[in-house]
């Protein structure tokens, strides 16, 4: 794929607005890193018209994806951990262009400062896990038990990401290779619920337990990030939460992580009168 796709690195290279140019080949049949494809072709750009742009080519040797991404799209993906795959692009992929070493400072500060961005990785994994705990625990007291596990196996996965992110490591497609070298007792759940030989019912009561003591135990650093944002000021309405900047990456999570954060005490809600008089309005504040 390396000499088919060369005329079009080549073209890119020549742009004065292109970063770096990484080639990532298939290692083996299957392997998850190229998303199905032979190749990978990861352009970073300086420009910010266009924050992603994607390309498929077929050729005699294979098929390939092209995605030219701007160089602020990638560092909102490195500091919120949302495109992990990109992290392994840079680090497994073949550097075919380096604008002034752009591509190898920043692999430099991905090891030397692992910690970029952590809190809020942090606190978007552990809302993704609240819910995923709350939803799946609704299905189980319903009897709805391959639903109820389905989410289970999605909490799980959170909470070994979110173990990973706080030794300062970058979760990879791999993960639970990773979280059974770096937290054994999550890897050992894990295991537990997919090769148990106990009844489906049984496995989720454990797993339910299990995780409530895992996800009190990881709330207070988990929120952290949530709660110094919303610190900056005396009380927030629900949509002044929604629209601000650092609190949007959180998406679909943010209600249900707040509700989760009264509930644990850790916010307060703030109830002030309305127009009509059988209805107040709720803010929120950091206790």
């Amino acid at each position: 794929m390396e000499q088919v796709l060369r005329s079009i690195y080549q073209e890119r290279a020549s742009d004065p607005e292109t970063l770096g140019v990484i080639l990532v080949e298939k290692r083996r049949e299957g392997d998850p890193i190229t998303d199905m494809f032979d190749a990978i072709l990861l352009i970073i750009t300086a420009d910010d018209e266009i924050p992603i742009y994607t390309k498929h080519y077929t050729s005699s040797s294979g098929i390939a994806a092209m995605h030219v991404i701007s160089e602020n799209q990638l560092q909102k993906w490195i500091l919120v951990g949302t495109q992990r795959k990109v992290v392994d692009w840079l680090f497994y992929g073949k550097i075919y262009f380096d604008r002034n070493e752009y591509v190898e400072k920043l692999k430099r500060e991905l090891l030397e400062y692992p910690f970029i961005g952590r809190k809020i990785k942090m606190g978007i994994e552990l809302s993704r896990l609240i819910r995923a705990y709350i939803e799946g625990k609704t299905f189980y007291e319903h009897e709805n038990y391959m639903d109820a596990y389905n989410h289970v196996v999605n909490s799980l996965h959170y909470l070994a990401r979110l173990a990973i992110i706080e030794k300062g490591i970058s979760p990879e497609v791999t993960v639970w290779s990773q979280v059974k070298k770096i937290d054994p007792a999550i890897y050992k759940l894990y295991e537990e619920l997919i090769t148990s030989d106990e009844p489906l019912q049984k496995r989720l009561e454990l797993l339910f337990l299990a995780s409530e003591f895992f996800i009190h135990n990881r709330t207070a650093d988990g929120a952290q990030h949530i709660l110094e944002v919303m610190a900056s000021k005396e009380s927030w309405e629900i949509q002044e939460l929604h629209e601000h900047e650092e609190l949007r990456v959180y998406s679909i999570e943010l209600e249900v992580f707040i509700e989760f954060l009264v509930e644990k005490g850790f916010i307060k809600v703030i109830e002030s009168m309305s127009k009509n008089e059988l209805i107040k309005h709720r803010e929120y504040q950091v206790m």
